[in-house]
């Protein structure tokens, strides 16, 4: 579920509408004066016009209410004072890619009828260990901020019904707000959040009663050991999704039945690894209806007793005619895999991130997938598995590829091999990511020609530097063609050995490209140059560990505005030129977390000679990002705000 698909984003330009004449129209156009005025008052005053402003900015509400994109209504609320009052006035869903971008209070200042809100908190990096814990991106102030606009006089914020964070910190304390404070709430959905526990699932269950989703997604729990499950209404319940796969303690096995029973809404429903397979049968049988299911841990559990018949796991799976999406396999257990053969041929999305399998294992099934649109796995099921998903699965629109060991030294067992099959046999893919020790220019090359439609290339090449494994190359050809041939390309992520060639080319061909992110790769200054001077659509640069210092920091002072932020970590810039930077960007945030470690175990010593700079001057971390409001009020002390 992507907040960016169902939700309008605020940005930064919405914040300044142009300057106009108060008493124009649109364009600039002055409004007709009234009839009174025309023939000196003699008409009645049933013929005086209304105010042509009121007017036209109702006409603009009710044409506005049907543009959903938020790019669009981005633009449209630059065209003059009254688009913009129009455009606040009939935004439902919200999107702040940032959560420290703007404050509480002007978002709830200008919009008025929002029932979503979207809100993402800490940089993407913080989901490799790269960022402190405690770093931020606390929800606190945003759901304070909106029970106090609901409780006031205006009762603004009275219709939010739905709440989708990533990456933010969320306290027990704030789902109670959230829970208590408004009434028609009905969806909650955490990405990757932390700081609530079974404590705050239990206020959510209980107090929310018109509830349809709680997704809880790839997010850290506290355990604190409370029966939430049994927490919802006895009487039924809305609820149409229920994901829980994150959630490592123990449930109530017997309040989850009754809940899915008096839940004849549900479609999707994803278990944790504590649910066995003959309770997975039990919850099956109960709810055919679902389109969407997370597995658990797809192992048996507990013993099935002496002279008791085992279920019958294939036809529970034949009677759900419904389910398209599959996921969850916490603890595969290889015997019961031909229990999911029904399903398949109905199949659009599988997600074996989390499911050691082997190639003839994974042969056993997928030969059935023939709608199969999204697939993720770990990289157990070898370059064979990857052929043999390209024989079957031509509407392919997505793949994942994982490792299941990502130390350096250890040989992956995909390759250059494994993406040649795909990039033949999957002409349709729009995204992969992929991870691999060893690849090829030819390959990629061979992808970027067969695969055209790619949106979303992310090749993860696992070490540092490392080269074409065959020709001894530079990977530049590869990513090259890449950005060359895959003109819809937004986002992208390279890796291997890279020289400033690839990053000319991404600079020349890239214009597209909203998302880079950038590992151990680049020659120097002239690489990060290439990108922020060429590729004018660029929002979010990730980069780490590469040799890019305050020359090609400074080479994109022209469009850090632009941009939503820049992360750089071990790389080679000096406090000095973030203090210049923030000099002269000063409504751009720069904060600085210096380290003695760069994160790898490296001594960031190891640069003590580069250009004669002590390691003093050198930044572990810098994070830049715009702001309508200025710097955060709650850093904590290992961040500096220049």
């Amino acid at each position: 579920m992507s907040s960016e698909d169902r939700s309008s984003e605020m940005s930064e330009d919405e914040e300044r509408p142009p300057s106009s004449d108060p008493a124009a129209g649109v364009g600039g156009v002055k409004p007709p004066r009234s009839p009174s005025t025309v023939h000196g008052g003699d008409l009645p005053c049933s013929y005086i016009s209304p105010n042509p402003d009121q007017v036209l900015e109702n006409v603009l509400e009710n044409v506005l209410c049907f543009l959903t994109s938020r790019r669009d209504r981005n633009a449209a609320s630059l065209v003059c004072r009254s688009w913009y009052r129009a455009e606040a006035l009939t935004r439902s869903d919200l999107f702040i890619g940032n959560c420290y971008a703007v404050s509480p209070g002007r978002v709830i200042n200008r919009f008025k009828r929002v029932n979503s809100v979207a809100i993402k908190g800490k940089p993407r990096f913080a989901d490799f260990s790269l960022l402190p814990a405690d770093w931020g991106a606390n929800f606190t102030p945003w759901v304070n901020s909106m029970a106090g606009a609901y409780r006031g006089l205006d009762k603004v914020y009275r219709g939010l019904e739905k709440v989708y964070l990533k990456r933010m910190s969320v306290a027990d304390e704030d789902l109670a707000v959230l829970a208590h404070s408004f009434p028609n709430f009905k969806e909650l959905v955490l990405v990757c959040c932390d700081g609530f526990g079974t404590n705050g699932l239990a206020i959510v269950a209980s107090e929310c009663r018109k509830i349809r989703v709680l997704d809880l997604i790839e997010s850290e729990l506290v355990e604190d050991e409370v029966d939430w499950i049994s927490c919802f209404p006895q009487n039924g319940t809305c609820l149409e999704s229920l994901i829980f796969d994150c959630v490592d303690s123990p449930i109530n096995f017997e309040a989850l039945e009754r809940l899915v029973v008096k839940s004849p809404s549900l479609k999707k429903l994803r278990l944790n690894r504590q649910v066995t397979i003959v309770q997975l049968y039990r919850l099956i049988v109960r709810a055919p209806q679902l389109t969407h299911l997370g597995t658990g841990s797809f192992g048996p559990g507990e013993i099935v007793a002496q002279g008791e018949q085992e279920p019958d796991y294939v036809s529970a799976f034949a009677a759900c005619k419904s389910l398209v999406c599959l996921s969850g396999f916490r603890e595969i257990n290889a015997h019961y895999l031909p229990a999911i053969v029904p399903v398949c041929a109905n199949l659009t999305s599988l997600n074996l991130s989390y499911a050691t399998i082997s190639t003839e294992q994974l042969k056993s099934f997928i030969y059935h997938c023939h709608k199969l649109q999204t697939l993720w796995v770990l990289d157990s099921v070898c370059d064979e598995g990857l052929q043999a998903v390209a024989a079957t699965c031509k509407d392919l629109h997505e793949l994942r590829v994982f490792p299941i060991d990502p130390r350096e030294d250890v040989e992956g067992p995909v390759s250059e091999v494994g993406l040649l099959a795909i990039s033949e046999g999957c002409r349709k893919l729009q995204s992969i990511l992929y991870f691999c020790q060893r690849m090829t220019n030819a390959a990629v090359v061979a992808m970027s020609k067969n695969c055209p439609d790619l949106v979303v290339f992310r090749l993860c090449i696992m070490g540092r530097h490392r080269p074409d494994h065959l020709t001894g190359e530079p990977m530049d050809e590869g990513f090259g063609a890449i950005v060359k041939n895959c003109k819809k390309l937004t986002r992208l992520a390279v890796s291997g050995l890279l020289t400033d060639k690839a990053f000319s080319y991404i600079g020349q061909y890239g214009k597209l490209v909203r998302t880079l992110s950038v590992a151990f790769a680049g020659d120097g200054d002239m690489s990060l140059k290439y990108l922020v001077e060429g590729c004018p659509n660029l929002q979010k640069l990730e980069i780490r560990d590469s040799p890019f210092g305050d020359l090609g920091l400074l080479a994109g002072l022209h469009h850090y505005y632009n941009m939503r932020f820049l992360w750089m970590s071990s790389c080679r810039v000096t406090r000095a030129g973030c203090s210049r930077i923030a000099r002269q960007l000063p409504r751009l945030v720069v904060e600085v977390i210096s380290s003695d470690d760069d994160g790898e175990g490296r001594d960031i010593g190891d640069y003590d000679d580069i250009e004669g700079r002590d390691v003093g001057d050198l930044v572990g971390t810098l994070y830049m990002y715009r702001s309508l409001d200025g710097p955060r009020a709650d850093a904590p002390r290992f961040v500096n705000i220049l």
